[in-house]
């Protein structure tokens, strides 16, 4: 699948990886783009279509899908990732509502039109969901939690004929990691890798060097072989483990 006169949607799309792969959409030839933020923006393209979404409001998820005529690709970009030590159990919460009740609740809500275009999803994820970053231990968890929903809803989906892809970015050079003194890579940079591994079929996607250095571990590794073999559970008779 290329997104070549597709409908796109990316939340959290007003600036860093979200901008970022709104304008690489377009690059590709995206018939339309919806860009979702918190805050209205204007966009000079008249293939984007702004969306006021605050992924943990309800309100606005349901209207955002008022304004959604078709989708065959939802990109969950938006995140929240704030420097804490995980000593305050409001702040863990706060995290989870975002990077994961958010990410499962537009999901939810664009599913219908997913099933119909036979459509995808991908759910911007990190490494930290591998390994927790000690100074981002809140995010890391919540990302963590993020990243096996994309694994079920993948098995679940399936049947459906949506695919569903994790994106493990290494550390992005955004408003987010600005006082981390580590590598970065651009979010076009990332951008970029994300569309490449979308079209070329990966279910997992590594869109930077840091992160590419690692895929083969994973690809070939027993975390991966478990997931196929527990997917199969779908596919048993009634009453087999």
């Amino acid at each position: 699948m290329t997104v070549v006169d597709k409908a796109v949607l990316v939340t959290g799309a007003n600036r860093g990886i979200g901008q970022a792969l709104v304008e690489e959409a377009l690059r590709r030839g995206a018939r339309r783009v919806y860009a979702g933020a918190r805050r209205p923006f204007a966009h000079p393209d008249g293939r984007v279509e702004v969306l006021t979404l605050d992924i943990t409001d309800p309100e606005q998820i349901a209207q955002a899908v008022e304004q959604v005529e078709s989708l065959d690709l939802l990109i969950n970009n938006a995140g929240l990732g704030l420097s804490e030590d995980l000593s305050d159990r409001a702040v863990l919460e706060q995290h989870l509502a975002v990077n994961l009740f958010g990410t499962f609740s537009v999901t939810q809500a664009f599913l219908p039109l997913l099933k119909r275009s036979r459509g995808a999803i991908l759910n911007i994820s990190t490494l930290a969901a591998f390994a927790a970053v000690p100074v981002l231990p809140a995010y890391s968890v919540s990302k963590a939690a993020a990243f096996s929903l994309t694994l079920a809803q993948r098995a679940l989906l399936a049947g459906d004929g949506v695919r569903v892809h994790a994106v493990l970015a290494g550390p992005a050079d955004t408003d987010m990691t600005r006082d981390l003194e580590i590598p970065k890579f651009a979010p076009e940079l990332l951008a970029r890798g994300v569309f490449d591994g979308f079209e070329n079929g990966e279910d997992e996607i590594f869109p930077d060097p840091f992160s590419a250095s690692l895929a083969d571990g994973w690809r070939n590794g027993v975390a991966k072989a478990l997931e196929r073999q527990n997917a199969m559970m779908l596919n048993a008779p009634s009453g087999t483990a």
